[in-house]
């Protein structure tokens, strides 16, 4: 079957080969999938697309009209496609239902220390032979109550982790976990009293019309002064305005991310040379108390194996006219990475 690949990357090219083993013909693109784009998939059968591609109405338009039968997304959330649009047009649409947790799991945890123990400066001072520690002053994790804000997979190894290093974790979710109250010092809490009594939140749930800007100011009003906040999973879970508010009142003393609202157009590319135009991003990145990374929170062999291989099954069962193991239904609520 042919397949073109949009917002290809080497990486994408390495392990969706080394899955695919000649099976499907892949085509790579560079190009992001959108309604500009689209023509570009004339003549194939599917289309494999990520996270900032933007399946919207027009954009499936397109490509239903150039016959394509099926979109395979190689990530877990679907909220960048319009499955009702898809629906009517006969197109399927299939996800990676699951890969490896812990790869997102371990890159919160890698921003809390980062941001506690202030590792990006004391790597910049001392390959600078700067070996000064002023403004360098942690805190113990040991002891400090961490907010987990979506306990499936993610969130759950998320929090097991932070229990190791000796925290009182308070969980909110929807749909809560058994296992969640299983670890040590975890118990569940109602949103008001995780936001006033954490030190660290951190957030591992999907985008739904009800989680969109849930960290607004409201929220961050109700937070201890100094709070860290971590968000590895959608953009549009944090108010980046109001987080901006917090920073500059002292509210929020640490903020670290791996996705952002508007990140369609910086994320996943080289923009070393221009002058981004995102005023909001270019403020968030002046703070001394922000990491930013470039939604890689995912990215490890161990993801990328799983992604691939489940992807290349996924087209194999449409190929085949299987049942779709990984087919998402038009209604059904989006997920996180």
């Amino acid at each position: 079957m042919n397949v073109a690949v949009f917002s290809a990357k080497s990486y994408d090219k390495q392990f969706l080969s080394a899955a695919n083993a000649g099976q499907h013909e892949l085509t790579f693109f560079e190009e992001r999938l959108h309604r500009e784009t689209a023509s570009l998939a004339s003549g194939f059968a599917a289309v494999c697309v990520f996270v900032n591609d933007e399946l919207d109405a027009e954009t499936l338009q397109i490509l239903a009209a150039n016959g394509i039968k099926l979109v395979a997304l190689r990530c877990t959330g679907f909220n960048n496609v319009d499955l009702n649009a898809a629906a009517q047009l006969g197109i399927k649409v299939v996800r990676v239902v699951s890969y490896s947790p812990y790869s997102v799991a371990e890159h919160a945890v890698g921003l809390i220390l980062m941001l506690n123990r202030k590792l990006y400066k004391a790597y910049n001072r001392v390959r600078e032979d700067n070996f000064s520690l002023e403004g360098l002053v942690g805190f113990d994790l040991h002891g400090r109550t961490v907010g987990v804000i979506g306990t499936g997979k993610i969130g759950l190894i998320f929090a097991q982790i932070m229990s190791g290093f000796g925290c009182y974790l308070l969980g909110y979710d929807a749909y809560p976990n058994d296992r969640f109250e299983t670890i040590a010092n975890a118990r569940y809490a109602e949103l008001p009293e995780l936001l006033a009594n954490s030190d660290i939140i951190s957030l591992h749930c999907p985008l739904t019309p009800e989680t969109e800007y849930m960290i607004n100011a409201e929220a961050i009003a109700q937070m201890k002064p100094g709070v860290m906040l971590i968000n590895t999973s959608r953009g549009k879970l944090l108010d980046t305005r109001a987080a901006i508010d917090g920073i500059k009142a002292g509210k929020v003393g640490y903020l670290g991310i791996d996705v952002y609202e508007e990140e369609d157009d910086l994320f996943f590319r080289d923009l070393s040379s221009t002058i981004i135009q995102d005023e909001t991003f270019q403020l968030l990145q002046s703070f001394p108390n922000v990491v930013i990374t470039a939604h890689q929170a995912y990215f490890t062999a161990d993801a990328l194996e799983d992604i691939s291989e489940t992807t290349i099954a996924s087209l194999t069962e449409f190929e085949q006219g299987r049942p779709l193991s990984n087919e998402i239904a038009a209604k059904q609520p989006a997920t996180a990475k």
